[in-house]
This record gives structure tokens, sequence and C-alpha cells, in this order.
């Protein structure tokens, strides 16, 4: 596939009562959004490990794919997750919507925690639905921690089996930078809410039956702790460091095989735009950095041209049409 983008795009010019990074999150993720109502195909995705997650299948006749990924304590029926969902399904695109491990209606199925280095669990669905429509194109999204898993995947890190092309949103390519932010100021919000998640995500497995180490977390714990304790070593890691500095995939940008789409705001709370503008990224990137929209917010003031005030929605659509076979 190429990338061909043939209209610019408008900016995302946030309304007054959405104005700076932490009003564009908070509202982005509040206020409500339209849902897919087809049926689907609940289909279980067998890991390398033996673990399983599941996922959302809905055919298509365009001749592409598009694989939807979900960030930290998400799942496939994330808002942000079934408005892309829909603006392919108009495009008459097949559609995968993506539990990651132990998410959504894969609770139980896994043993592993799911974290933002797992390119090889991304791999996995996609080898499945090449093996579905081997003519094809096939096209993924990564939202947030799936963003960075998505740019491992693209620059052939930790697994081989990639799409034809991707789009990664506000992913957090620097993963020690983006924890030592979550610790600060307002940002506390966002990590109290991912490790309600992340304990939550912890008992479901010890309720499914599966071995899992006790850990001293302390009442208000912070996601660098939690990592530390659980996710590392869990994910065979040999700490929060390695995990880190294995998994961020800033170092491997200018890597990148397939023509790939990186979209992130400078106004992003806790992913550090100056990580983007220093990083060496390869001819296949297009790399687009908005002035406003937070953390996978981006309303606008003003109606796209889809008719919304979600500026996102917008520019997934236009990086999704100029994606040419």
């Amino acid at each position: 596939m190429r990338f061909i983008l043939e209209d610019k795009l408008v900016p995302c010019e946030p309304p007054l009562w959405a104005f700076g990074g932490h009003a564009q999150t908070i509202f982005g993720h509040l206020l409500p959004s339209p849902t897919i109502q087809e049926t689907d195909e609940t289909i279980a995705v067998q890991l390398e490990d033996g673990d399983r997650l599941v996922a959302h299948h809905f055919p298509g006749p365009s001749g592409t794919v598009v694989y939807l990924f979900h960030g930290l304590g998400g799942e496939s029926h994330r808002s942000y997750m079934q408005r892309t969902a829909l603006l392919a399904r108009k495009m008459g695109h097949a559609v995968f919507l993506v539990n990651h491990r132990g998410c959504g209606h894969g609770r139980g199925l896994a043993r592993a925690p799911y974290h933002s280095g797992r390119s090889e669990d991304l791999s996995a669905v996609i080898q499945e639905g090449r093996r579905r429509y081997p003519q094809a194109k096939h096209l993924a999204i990564g939202f947030s921690l799936s963003a960075n898993a998505l740019l491992l995947l693209a620059a052939g890190i930790r697994a081989k089996t990639q799409p034809d092309a991707a789009i990664a949103v506000n992913a957090p390519i620097n993963l020690a930078r983006a924890s030592e932010l979550l610790v600060r100021g307002l940002n506390r919000v966002y990590d109290f809410k991912f490790m309600e998640d992340m304990r939550d995500a912890v008992a479901s497995r010890r309720d499914a039956g599966h071995v899992v180490p006790e850990m001293k977390l302390r009442r208000f714990a912070t996601l660098r702790e939690f990592d530390n304790l659980y996710t590392a070593p869990e994910g065979g890691f040999n700490n929060r460091e390695h995990y880190y500095e294995s998994c961020s995939a800033k170092l491997y940008l200018k890597n990148i095989s397939i023509p790939t789409v990186i979209l992130t705001a400078a106004d992003d709370p806790f992913v550090d735009v100056a990580d983007y503008r220093a990083a060496q990224v390869s001819s296949l990137v297009h790399l687009h950095i908005e002035k406003h929209g937070g953390h996978m917010g981006y309303l606008t003031r003003k109606k796209t041209p889809l008719g919304t005030y979600r500026w996102l929605d917008y520019a997934l659509n236009t990086f999704m049409k100029a994606l040419k076979p």
C-alpha cells in the first residue's frame, strides 16, 4: 500500500469548554458517540504462549481488512473503537475489533498480561485475518498503548506478521517518560483510573483460576509501581526499566518498513511530543502532530467534513482513504 494524502487536513480548533490537553482528553472520552449495531462473528485467537484473546469480526466486500486495537484498560466496545469501526464499515471494509488478552469478552482466557510491547499479539490477529482474507490489503489501527505495540510491529520488533499499512494514534513511544508524567499533577487522575483497571484485570485472572503472584500494592499505587511488581516480571522482563527500554517504540521508528501514519497531539498530557520531534523516522512514516487534541480527545468547535465535532474521526477517515493499494 501507499500513503497519498490528497487533501490537507483542516486543523482541530477546540471549543472554549474543551481547550487544553486535559479538557480534550476528559471530554473526548465522556461525550456519547454511536456504536456499531451489526451482528459480529466472535472469534478466539490462539497466542503463541497458549493464551487466547477475543476479536469481533465483521466481513466486508471492499478488499481491505481493518484491525482495531484499544488502549490500556480498554476493550472493543470503547467509543473510539466503535466510531472507527463504523467509518471502516461505511467504506465496505472487513473489520476485526480486537480485545487484548484478558479484556472484553476475553476476560479469563489469558494468564499473562497484555502490555505496550505485545506486538506478537497484534501479529497473531493479523495472521488470522490473512488466513481468512489472503488476497486482501490489511490495515491496522492502534490507539495509545496499542499504537506503541503497532509501531514495534511495523518495525519488525518482537513479531514478523505485519499488516500492509498502519495508523498509530497517541502512542506513548517513550514508556519511561509517559510513566513519569502520569504521576505529576492532574495526570494522577488518569494514573488512578489506569490502576483501577489493572487491579480489576488481575482480579479477573484470579477468578478464572490462573495463578497470579501476590503483590504488595499501596492503596494509591501508581502504574510505575504496578509495572515493576507485575507487568515486567509477568511479561518476561527483568524489571520495569527493562520493560520500558525494550518496548518503547521511539528507537525503532527509523526501522518501520510499511507505510505508517503516526498521529499525536502537542498537548497530550502524558505523551511527550518532544519525543516525536526528536525521533528519527523511516521515509515510510507520515508523522502528523496536531496542535490540539489531548490524549485521543480531538474535539473541535466547528463541524468537520464528516458533519460531527470529532476531529479524530475525520482524521482517521482521511488517513484510511489516503492509503492506496
